[in-house]
């Protein structure tokens, strides 16, 4: 179900953002498309939207709608056919020491200050790299549909905050922030193969992450997840990798 009119009978809105710089190709320029209003939004209607390729970000509900570019994506891992490669056992050996809290969304100062470290060493000058405790509660924290705070902890020390949403067929991944200084971890690799796992236990059949651009280095990694399916012309189907 992916096309607008097959939406469940609430009274929704839809309407395009003013033209924005794109994050993620230089010199593009953005719209979305935004579902409102936003307390309307719970969680069987979040999942109807994620499945016609909308995303959240806070109480913000879009998908991409940009004049003349259809290079967003929208990509879901399947779970009971992933299997993880050599590259990934290696990840998951490495950070098996890693224990996880699974909470509601909660504001925390020790995941906030990770979030600021991450922020600069990852994405400096992005914008995000100067949030404050009401800006990273807005993005992160505020929440109509049913989301998961998973806190993965070596010892006493936060190493990696996710937040992941559970919809009708699976989890979707909302974002994710790790300790920087660790590179070698591959925190972000460990994140997503545990999330396909915690599918997997609950008997979902994918896990949605977010939007693939072939040009795109940030959205590089998502192809390491086999089989991937994409949103193409209204239709869910296997994704090339290449």
């Amino acid at each position: 179900m992916t096309r607008l009119n097959d939406m469940p009978s609430v009274p929704l809105q839809f309407y395009l953002t003013q033209p924005y710089s794109c994050s993620y190709l230089p010199e593009r320029i953005a719209r979305s498309q935004v579902a409102t209003p936003a307390h309307l939004v719970n969680s069987p209607v979040y999942s109807e939207l994620i499945r016609a390729g909308f995303r959240r970000s806070g109480l913000f509900t879009y998908r991409p709608q940009c004049d003349g570019c259809q290079e967003c994506v929208p990509v879901r891992v399947v779970v009971d056919e992933f299997e993880p490669n050599r590259t990934q056992r290696r990840v998951l050996k490495r950070n098996a020491a890693l224990t996880v809290s699974v909470q509601q969304p909660y504001f925390d100062p020790e995941h906030f200050d990770l979030y600021q470290r991450y922020q600069a060493a990852r994405h400096a000058g992005g914008g995000m790299d100067h949030d404050d405790r009401e800006q990273y509660t807005h993005f992160l924290v505020a929440s109509q549909v049913d989301t998961y705070l998973l806190t993965f902890r070596e010892g006493d020390q936060v190493q990696m905050v996710s937040l992941i949403d559970r919809v009708a067929d699976g989890f979707s991944s909302v974002y994710t922030f790790f300790n920087p200084e660790l590179p070698a971890r591959s925190f972000g690799v460990f994140n997503v193969l545990w999330q396909i796992d915690l599918a997997r236990q609950f008997r979902l059949p994918y896990l949605y992450l977010g939007y693939w651009i072939a040009d795109s280095r940030k959205m590089a990694y998502k192809q390491q997840y086999q089989p991937l399916q994409g949103l193409i012309d209204a239709n869910w189907r296997t994704y090339p990798t290449s």
